[in-house]
């Protein structure tokens, strides 16, 4: 197996060639990749098999470098999936192999893959969650009727309250989100992203038209929005903010409605949700409740120095959560612009 490392925002024609690409997604695009290498300094190594312009291998993988966590090589930081594609007579073994070869030269002290379910046959899982996926190559009227009775009342709620969801492409719509956003993660216990990381989303992905922002207005005042990144006929909700304090008017559920009905129009054939903790009952009934299916998402951890894969640790909640919610947004974002980088 001829397998090189390539910068995808360096290789000529490399979006052009996923397009071609079976199990390609948006987040193996070169859109991604420079949102990652701008907002936090990854480096980008993907070992790829390359055959008469045709994409027969991928691991993406990127080097988060971090006095807090190590060397790592991650397959993709801050990403909720991102497959491997085996498409030649390689497996995936061998391409794994090399890119183990990579972190052991380049003193990783680990590579964690997010790639479905592909490999959780015959390797153990560091840890899984689950991702939703929306058909959308029905009409909006057959759509509107795979939605489970309370995703429907809460849709129409919005409507009968005023509620308005615009979709947008502008930088303003992008500042608003951001600044719903630093409220949403404060009452989640948790600092928002940079700034500069959602900067980069607008001039990388939704001002080259592989995006949108859709926001939420109650009294002229915008009240909730959400992020979507598309590339080759799918579609990815990938951030979600709101404020609290208009909860009942059930603007999310809009938003929502909103985008399924522009990328129908559009003739996407697909809408991923993202991914969703196991125990987040609450959001896993709000994905469902659109008609989508359920999958599993692995993760895979393999240690360098104990050749082995292994669990990661559990992500629950604990005092820093505490500490975050009471800390004005100010901290919070100087905290997120110091902190994100060392955890993707």
């Amino acid at each position: 197996m001829a397998v090189q490392i390539i910068d995808p925002i360096s290789y000529a024609g490399w979006d052009d060639m996923l397009l071609k690409t079976p199990g390609a997604s948006f987040f193996h695009s070169s859109h991604w990749t420079r949102v990652l290498n701008q907002s936090y300094g990854y480096k980008p190594l993907y070992f790829s098999e390359i055959k008469g312009n045709r994409l027969i291998t991928l691991i993406p993988v990127m080097e988060v470098r971090s006095v807090l966590t190590g060397r790592r090589g991650v397959s993709l930081p801050f990403t909720d999936y991102c497959d491997l594609i085996i498409n030649g007579d390689g497996s995936f073994q061998e391409a794994m192999d090399q890119v183990i070869e990579h972190g052991k030269k380049a003193r990783w002290k680990s590579i964690e893959m997010r790639c479905g379910d592909a490999l959780s046959q015959d390797i153990s899982l560091s840890s899984f969650y689950y991702g939703h996926i929306l058909d959308l190559s029905e009409s909006e009227e057959g759509l509107f009727r795979k939605f489970r009775k309370g995703t429907k009342s809460s849709a129409n709620r919005a409507i009968r309250e005023g509620v308005k969801a615009t979709v947008c492409c502008s930088w303003k719509a992008m500042e608003e989100f951001y600044r719903l956003q630093c409220i949403t993660r404060k009452e989640h216990g948790l600092p928002p992203q940079p700034f500069s990381f959602f900067k980069n989303i607008y001039e990388n992905i939704i001002s080259q038209h592989r995006g949108i922002v859709v926001l939420a207005s109650y009294n002229e005042t915008i009240i909730a929005g959400a992020v979507y990144f598309h590339f080759n006929g799918s579609a990815i909700y990938k951030y979600a903010a709101s404020n609290k304090a208009y909860q009942k008017v059930s603007a999310n559920n809009l938003i929502m409605w909103e985008a399924i009905k522009w990328y129908s129009r559009s003739e996407y054939k697909s809408l991923y949700f993202g991914r969703t903790e196991p125990e987040n009952k609450g959001l896993l009934q709000f994905k469902s409740g659109w008609g989508a299916k359920e999958y599993k998402i692995s993760y895979f951890k393999y240690d360098l120095k104990r050749n082995s894969y292994v669990k990661d640790r559990s992500n629950l909640r604990g005092l820093h959560n505490k500490v975050f919610e009471k800390m004005p947004i100010p901290f919070l974002r100087l905290t997120g612009s110091l902190l994100y980088k060392h955890v993707g």
